[in-house]
């Protein structure tokens, strides 16, 4: 990588070095001058295809969600696998049923698809996590970025993203399961804001401060230049133009009209009832504001799927919740002549066991299960009112188009416009694709990709 007069960071033998005015600068910006200097860096380029998408927002069911309470219902296989929630919904496309807590999004049938062939057989966290996210399966030495990170390199930075927002951004925290950065590294992590959308005021990590006023933030700012005597000395210096610029950049996020997008405030009440009010609606509602300034990629983290115990009463609390902010996200995306350009993607790593562990200590709960889930699709180029595979009876097996996490990811970028084919910047200079050859190792299972909907 060439020096970059922005940023001024070497690479020698595949490892960053960074000058000494580089390095004064990182440490006097903080944490938003650092999130949008590193913003600029170049990368390898490559030759995507025409897009049909513009942004993703992915809606990310940490734990795993159980499709026979969700997408697949399966009220024929009886009360040890469906349990209590034995009804099924009809929705606005005949011949589509989903499950009976999903009122809101029966009326939004018309606009996702169901993929109910969804399968990679891992039953630990962290693996199928990694694997679903990046589309590769782990244990070959490297470690992987995740879909958004792929996607804010070639959608953010090589598209020449000049947006004051990062080019990917996490609703309200990280994982914790993976990097989703990999080898790309800090230059493609994720902004994780932090706070929860739902208070007033939505505390965002380095842009809104809980108990401090903008008048108070423009007292801080004029009291650090105050202080700067080096800054006032040197001030016709050409080395600190660049240091002015990121400076500027930085308060711009914070008090202009790019940090605004996170105050919910602006919106309607009658909207922000809409999505609902909790932490879950309101960050839809946030990631719509998002894609709707030019953010690539979202990805609203939503915890309390793994129910190993207590899982139907999880469910009667957590899906009215997912039926009123997915299905809000949708419309509203749809009314604001969004959802054509926005790639909506909800799922989790696997699903849940489909017979229920009635036994102790489990006591109605579901365990980890990938060998058969769903996920659903929207927008961005994706066809609505569709299903995409079956599962058997009971709803374990797979028994129509498998379909595989390299599968779905490899549509995205060709909906996006990513070529597969793309080098990634490695930081030893290896020979690494946005994504491998179809199972040219033997270990990635392929269904192909999702033309069907395409």
């Amino acid at each position: 990588m060439k020096s970059n007069p922005i940023t001024q960071e070497i690479w020698n033998n595949g490892n960053l070095h960074v000058t000494r005015r580089e390095a004064i600068r990182r440490t006097l910006l903080g944490t938003a001058g650092l999130m949008l200097a590193d913003r600029v860096v170049p990368f390898a380029k490559a030759a995507p295809r025409t897009p049909t998408a513009k942004s993703v927002i992915q809606i990310w069911m940490w734990g795993g969600p159980c499709h026979l309470d969700t997408f697949d219902p399966k009220p024929e296989a009886g009360n040890d696998y469906c349990g209590p929630l034995a009804k099924t919904l009809e929705t606005n496309v005949k011949g589509i049923r989903i499950g009976e807590m999903l009122p809101e999004l029966a009326k939004q049938a018309d606009k996702y698809t169901i993929l109910r062939g969804m399968t990679h057989g891992i039953n630990g966290h962290e693996t199928a996590a990694y694997e679903v996210q990046t589309g590769r399966k782990p244990g070959d030495g490297q470690v992987y970025p995740a879909v958004g990170a792929v996607v804010s390199l070639f959608k953010g930075y090589e598209a020449g993203y000049k947006g004051l927002l990062p080019p990917y951004i996490v609703l309200t925290e990280l994982q914790g399961r993976f990097s989703e950065a990999g080898f790309l590294g800090s230059r493609a992590k994720p902004f994780a804001t932090g706070g929860d959308p739902a208070k007033n005021p939505f505390v965002v990590e380095g842009v809104v401060a809980k108990g401090i006023t903008e008048k108070r933030q423009k007292d801080r700012r004029e009291l650090l230049q105050n202080l700067d005597t080096m800054g006032q000395i040197m001030k016709d210096d050409p080395r600190l133009k660049d240091n002015e610029k990121c400076e500027q950049a930085a308060y711009d996020l914070i008090l202009g009209d790019a940090g605004k997008v996170f105050d919910l405030s602006q919106e309607k009440e009658t909207v922000r009832n809409q999505y609902g009010l909790n932490t879950f609606g309101q960050s839809c509602l946030l990631a719509r504001r998002l894609v709707e300034r030019g953010v690539p990629y979202v990805t609203i983290n939503y915890k309390g799927w793994d129910t190993h115990k207590a899982h139907f009463q999880t469910m009667r609390k957590n899906l009215p919740v997912l039926d009123k902010g997915f299905a809000s996200l949708l419309q509203d995306l749809s009314d604001r002549g969004l959802l054509a350009s926005t790639i909506v993607w909800w799922g989790g790593e696997f699903g849940r066991t489909p017979k229920i562990q009635w036994e102790a200590p489990w006591n109605g709960g579901r365990n980890h299960y990938g060998k058969a889930f769903c996920h659903v699709v929207a927008g961005g180029g994706f066809k609505g009112g569709q299903v995409v595979g079956a599962t058997t009876a009971n709803g374990e097996e797979v028994k129509d188009r498998p379909i595989y996490p390299p599968d779905l990811i490899g549509s995205f970028y060709q909906l996006l416009g990513i070529d597969p084919n793309a080098k990634l910047p490695h930081p030893q200079g290896q020979d690494v694709r946005v994504m491998s050859a179809n199972n040219a190792d033997g270990k990635e299972r392929r269904g192909g990709l999702l033309t069907e909907i395409m």
